[in-house]
């Protein structure tokens, strides 16, 4: 029972989150999702309804550290700065940050920081 309800107060927060939030050409929406082991992260165009640019710890991209404990955090920090890098490639500077319902705390937090020191603007 208890998970249900978890589950419904995080939809709550991502409806509320979404109804303010769009994002468009000029300034896509950057949205992150976490599940227990990986980060996820897309810069989406909501006017086209396109996927501009994606990073994850599972992507292609990403190298993990090898021989060392994994830090969440640490990889999650990995994934802005790959997200900012992929952006600046495209031409992307400014997005609007979309948390999807997660807290603005640990990874998520870690993640959007990396980003901004990236050279991402939100």
């Amino acid at each position: 029972m208890n998970s249900k309800k978890k589950i419904a107060r995080h939809d709550k927060r991502k409806a509320s989150i979404r109804k303010k939030i769009q994002g468009t050409t000029e300034r896509p929406r950057l949205s992150v999702f976490r599940s227990g082991k990986n980060i996820y992260a897309q810069v989406i165009d909501d006017v086209l309804g396109t996927t501009l640019v994606a990073a994850s710890t599972i992507g292609k991209d990403y190298k993990a550290p090898e021989g060392e404990k994994a830090d969440k955090k640490a990889d999650a920090a990995k994934v802005g700065e790959l997200i900012a890098m992929k952006c600046k490639a495209k031409g992307i500077t400014t997005v609007v940050f979309d948390r999807n319902g997660f807290l603005y705390h640990g990874r998520v937090k870690a993640l959007a920081e990396a980003a901004r020191k990236g050279g991402l603007e939100f």
